[in-house]
């Protein structure tokens, strides 16, 4: 943050007009300054290291390293620039892998001016930010998890080892071919994962991993 309170600003996406909205929109805001465009992720760290901004806009789908994995590197890198995620998918698997590798906030592509600005403020402040339907599903899924829970061992070795697999984000064919089974196999010990441990989705797969070890976060 410059002396004078402004935040400073690194803007991350593949598509050029997008970053030529974004920069339009904040620095009419005038407590913000643009310092720095990037294309994908090494464009990005390049860019990070060198001018060290206070924020950054990272785009999760880009060429050559995704968001995702860039936020890892800014961490592992003790970079001091906030991460704040940009997306066009409001989906909690997304939300849940970018807060894990350290971003500070996941916001969507269509949100309002107003919702940007507050996100980055909030982010830089040290806090953390989601857009307010994730904010309630992740609220309800928790204050819902009380009483007995399942555990691991209640599963099959099988079980345990795509529970796994689909927790690191693989996909039911990726699943398959690296246990060289059917893909009609995994979507059967996926269903029967999703009824024993009274789960819905992948995203709780994953939660359920990461609670019980069963996965590095």
């Amino acid at each position: 943050m410059m002396d004078d309170g402004t935040i400073t600003v690194a803007l991350t996406d593949d598509h050029v007009l997008v970053r030529e909205g974004l920069r339009r929109l904040l620095e009419e805001q005038h407590r913000f300054d643009v310092v720095g465009e990037a294309a994908d992720g090494e464009q990005t760290l390049l860019l990070l290291r060198q001018l060290k901004p206070d924020v950054v806009l990272l785009d999760i789908s880009m060429p050559n390293k995704d968001g995702i994995d860039t936020t890892r590197e800014i961490v592992a890198e003790g970079l001091p620039t906030k991460v704040l995620i940009l997306t066009m998918h409001a989906d909690e698997h997304y939300a849940s892998r970018a807060l894990r590798a350290g971003a500070h906030g996941f916001i969507l592509k269509d949100a309002k001016a107003e919702e940007l600005v507050a996100a980055i403020e909030q982010v830089h402040a040290g806090g953390r930010y989601l857009p307010p339907e994730l904010a309630r599903a992740f609220a309800d899924r928790y204050l819902h998890d009380s009483g007995e829970q399942p555990s691991p061992r209640d599963l099959s070795r099988r079980e345990r080892e795509v529970l796994c697999l689909l927790a690191q984000g693989l996909t039911n064919r990726e699943v398959a071919d690296r246990l060289v089974i059917s893909v009609k196999t995994v979507d059967s010990h996926r269903g029967n994962l999703l009824k024993k441990l009274n789960l819905r989705n992948n995203s709780d797969i994953t939660r359920f991993a990461i609670q019980h070890g069963l996965v590095r976060v």
